[in-house]
């Protein structure tokens, strides 16, 4: 039957001359292992293809709507986990293996003439894949996706002349938004995946044309062996080991929950992606005005060097013992390239996020841009929920207007904000030792203006106005949400905080800095709450059994309301009360469901657990293992009883 439909095919397409094309050639030296780069770089490409088409069937590419439907791909849609998982860390190994390709054929001298033009689609290729990355980065629309396009987008600001229309172009305006996102989708899932698979074609044909180069030793290369079978079984078994690991990462290592993209947060200090570290730090080291240096000459430099290797490098010689500058320069290449990663990763952030460029709804408060940043910081910091400022915030902390800090200096102020306890060592007032210098001043500047006839006055409830705007214009609580608790939050609906998967991760950070002084170290501390018939502030660590829920659905409904409308603990007069932090819009949604992503992990349970995977991965992951094992035996039964080496 399958001879018949071959015959019928080949008839009337070329296909034997295509397989012969395609597999038929006499490797130099013989198979080696060292060849099964490209082959599992095509697999992986091939891979994040058939992923990506997947993914397309449930991503919404709206700023609104991409968090959450990939969320519902991940989570609800059976091994949707699998899709989003291989696709994410594919999109990671193909760089890694698109540079351990490069680095082979470098060492092998593959480049020199006549394979010059095999050279520069391969680099070619790398600079499209890189292209992939920077703009998948984004389409998730998270914490991580979005800073790392707010800093990838802001570095070509500062190219002299031309910079800012390329920003711009790359935003689709001065801010991100819908049209940066919308850009960014069509590079990704369009354009850029048409151009490499152009570059694939035409680097196959230009390697066909001259086939492998072969080991550099003349005696070993004189040897020579088939591409068919021999080069393919090893092809196979990296390209499927390639596989198997990355379902292994997605198994045991899945992709990290940062929470949906929320340019309020100041606590988040953002990085780009990790293949982008090198170009991060090396830009610290070009201020002012030598910025364009680091920016624009820096990997321009490094483009160049690569594409124009063959043209430099005019030796035939192609053993690495006997090139020694070749090597030399090579290893200084990749070796600068590894230490400014390296550094990058573990490095303070080079600059604030950029807090005055944050948007609020569809305008900005125009306001002189120090004092706004200052609001703005009071604001997201949760200041305002125990402060009052012009009329504007809580009444737990003293009055911040320009009456209640007459008297109170510069110094005195930035000794409150980074060490209050250096005032009152039974104060409850967090420490804010992480804002840098500038957050630091900024919210001076906007607490020194507070007071009559300043900008200050109307500042405040200015960007409330602004934010509550922003905040009650998105997704409303979805319909046939009901409240399950009694006391205060009864009659009260859940926020939508209670229906974003946040990250727990961030919400440790918030949780620190926002609730660690009334509820203690991961909630476990008894904090005194005199006034209250308890005589402390209810553990969160473990919280009460009325509120735990196995369902991260329900549990998060259930201590949303406290966290959104606050509550008084019964009790005569208790000192501490809980702040409303949703109402008073101390924290926006997206922090708070970081928070209480963070809450339900110290009770045990996963604000991102799988509702329905299809097959547990652990299992699934099992099942691959055993599937490769036994098709790895099976081939090297046969080839043994053939006598294939």
């Amino acid at each position: 039957m399958f001879s018949w439909v071959w015959r019928w095919i080949n008839d009337r397409w070329p296909a034997s001359y295509l397989v012969h094309l395609a597999l038929e050639e006499e490797i130099p030296g013989g198979s080696s292992f060292a060849y099964t780069l490209g082959s599992a770089l095509l697999a992986t490409f091939l891979l994040q293809a058939v992923t990506g088409i997947l993914q397309l069937f449930f991503y919404v590419p709206t700023v609104d709507h991409a968090y959450d439907s990939l969320n519902f791909l991940w989570f609800q849609v059976p091994f949707g986990w699998l899709i989003h998982g291989l696709h994410y860390w594919g999109a990671n190994s193909m760089i890694i293996l698109i540079v351990l390709h490069i680095s082979r054929v470098f060492i092998w001298g593959a480049y020199k003439s006549p394979r010059e033009l095999t050279w520069l689609f391969g680099v070619s290729l790398l600079l499209v894949v890189m292209g992939l990355s920077f703009t998948g980065g984004p389409l998730p629309w998270n914490q991580n996706g979005y800073w790392a396009a707010e800093v990838g987008t802001s570095i070509p600001g500062s190219i002299p002349v031309v910079g800012d229309m390329i920003k711009r172009a790359m935003r689709g305006g001065d801010e991100l938004g819908q049209l940066t996102l919308s850009r960014f989708f069509a590079l990704h899932a369009a354009i850029l995946p048409s151009v490499l698979f152009v570059l694939i074609g035409v680097h196959i044909i230009s390697f066909r044309k001259f086939g492998a180069v072969g080991p550099w030793d003349a005696v070993k290369r004189k040897l020579s062996g088939p591409f068919w079978p021999d080069q393919v079984f090893k092809d196979l078994v990296i390209a499927t080991s390639v596989i198997l690991v990355l379902i292994g990462l997605t198994v045991f290592t899945p992709p990290p929950v940062s929470g949906p993209a929320d340019p309020l947060d100041s606590s988040y200090f953002p990085k780009p992606e990790w293949n982008f570290l090198f170009l991060y730090q090396a830009l610290k080291y070009f201020p002012g005005i030598l910025e364009p240096v680091g920016s624009a000459g820096i990997p321009t430099i490094l483009v160049f060097i690569l594409l124009l290797l063959p043209f430099y490098d005019h030796s035939s010689e192609r053993n690495p013992f006997r090139r020694p500058f070749a090597m030399a320069g090579g290893l200084t290449f990749a070796g600068m390239i590894i230490v400014l990663t390296i550094m990058g990763f573990y490095s303070a952030p080079g600059v604030s996020p950029p807090v005055a460029s944050k948007p609020f709804g569809t305008t900005q408060v125009t306001l002189p841009v120090n004092t706004n940043r200052g609001a703005q910081l009071f604001q997201s910091l949760g200041c305002v929920g125990c402060h009052r400022v012009n009329g504007t915030g809580g009444t737990i902390g003293p009055n911040l207007s320009q009456e209640g800090i007459r008297g109170r200096n510069r110094d005195w102020l930035t000794t409150q904000i980074r060490n209050p306890k250096a005032h009152n060592p039974d104060t409850v007032m967090p420490s804010f030792a992480s804002l840098n210098d500038q957050q630091l001043n900024d919210l001076l500047d906007f607490l020194l203006s507070s007071g009559e006839g300043n900008v200050g006055q109307k500042l405040l409830p200015a960007v409330m106005k602004k934010q509550r705007g922003m905040e009650s214009s998105r997704s409303p609580v979805p319909a046939g949400a009901k409240p399950s608790l009694t006391g205060e939050a009864t009659g009260k609906e859940p926020g939508r905080a209670a229906y974003i998967i946040g990250s727990a991760d961030r919400g440790a950070v918030l949780f620190a800095e926002e609730c660690s002084s009334c509820h203690g170290h991961r909630g476990t501390d008894n904090v005194s709450n005199p006034g209250s018939e308890e005589g402390t502030v209810p553990s969160l660590n473990p919280i009460d059994k009325e509120l735990s829920n196995n369902d991260p659905q329900i549990f998060a409904e259930n201590i949303d309301r406290f966290i959104q409308y606050g509550s008084t603990p019964p009790g005569a007069n208790p000192q501490l009360k809980m702040i409303a932090f949703g109402d008073t819009n101390a924290l926006t949604q997206q922090q708070i469901a970081n928070i209480e992503a963070y809450i339900l992990r110290l009770n045990g349970v996963e604000r991102s657990k799988l509702i329905n995977p299809g097959m547990k991965p652990r299992n699934f992951f099992l099942l691959v293992v055993g599937l490769y094992v036994v098709l790895i035996l099976i081939q090297g039964g046969i080839r043994v009883k053939r006598g294939i080496p």
